[in-house]
């Protein structure tokens, strides 16, 4: 394929593993994901010219098809940064643009997300973050944040101060408990309101921690708010570009009988919590 000259070379990221495994447990009946994304196809919902990289196509047919196999039946679609603010392809709704929150609310969104991450392009603005939770604050929608450990101390009162149901992505990107911010993120698991994701080990794996270090801390946080905490695969791992890195999403699901042995903890975690989170009946 050719080129034009004035379009920008953009790396390309690497499909999802396209051999799940069936994890080592049965998860229960109603499990959920909790953080997943679609990807165009891009003939039908166009990337967003300002993006970073361009990632294969991953219609919501892929995802259910790895989904039967990894045993999910329910889902929350994350709106990923290559559609930016075109909500299409999360709702594949033309007739809902996103302008109007009680009609996004009708198309199924129960949350926003603000990515605060400035490596991913994330730029955190305190003012227009009250703003957007003062607007979703009557329909209970869910706030949540993408962001790096060294952003929990600065923002933990804001954090503390949400009206709404907080759930902050990927461990918030602690590795191990030795880090400063892992108490920071123990203790603002302390607040009813807030909620954690045990998602994203593969990232924290890649970053170089060690999984010796990533279980206990799983299962100390667990133990803090077992009614809290929420599960995702991240399908289909957007921003991998090595070869070797694509995590398999069965093995991903079975790194729960790591992180919660108990059955019952299990249950709460892909079943009980994000159906009482998300209204799901």
């Amino acid at each position: 394929m050719l080129q034009s000259a004035v379009e920008p070379r953009l790396r390309v990221t690497l499909p999802p593993d396209p051999n799940p495994r069936k994890p080592r447990f049965t998860p229960p009946p109603g499990t959920c994901d909790t953080h997943f994304h679609v990807f165009g196809p891009p003939h039908l919902f166009p990337y967003n010219e300002g993006r970073r990289y361009t990632p294969p196509a991953a219609p919501i047919e892929h995802f259910f098809g790895m989904a039967a196999i990894v045993g999910i039946e329910r889902g929350v679609m994350v709106q990923p940064t290559v559609h930016r603010w075109d909500s299409a392809s999360t709702l594949d709704n033309p007739n809902l643009t996103g302008a109007d929150h009680r009609e996004l609310h009708a198309g199924g969104v129960r949350g926003v997300r603000f990515n605060c991450l400035p490596r991913n392009g994330g730029v955190f603005d305190q003012a227009k973050f009250q703003h957007v939770v003062s607007q979703i604050e009557a329909l209970g929608w869910v706030v949540d944040l993408h962001l790096d450990p060294d952003f929990l101390e600065p923002h933990a009162d804001l954090i503390r101060r949400v009206p709404l149901p907080l759930v902050i992505d990927h461990f918030a990107n602690v590795h191990s408990q030795e880090q400063k911010e892992y108490k920071i993120l123990f203790d603002l698991l302390g607040e009813k309101h807030i909620w954690l994701k045990i998602s994203g080990a593969d990232r924290l794996l890649s970053r170089g921690a060690r999984y010796e270090e990533i279980v206990p801390m799983a299962r100390t946080l667990i133990a803090r708010a077992p009614d809290r905490i929420i599960w995702g695969t991240d399908w289909p791992h957007s921003n991998i570009f090595e070869h070797g890195q694509i995590p398999n999403d069965g093995d991903l699901m079975s790194m729960l009988l790591d992180f919660a042995p108990d059955e019952a903890d299990r249950h709460r975690i892909l079943v009980e919590n994000p159906a009482r989170l998300f209204g799901f009946g």
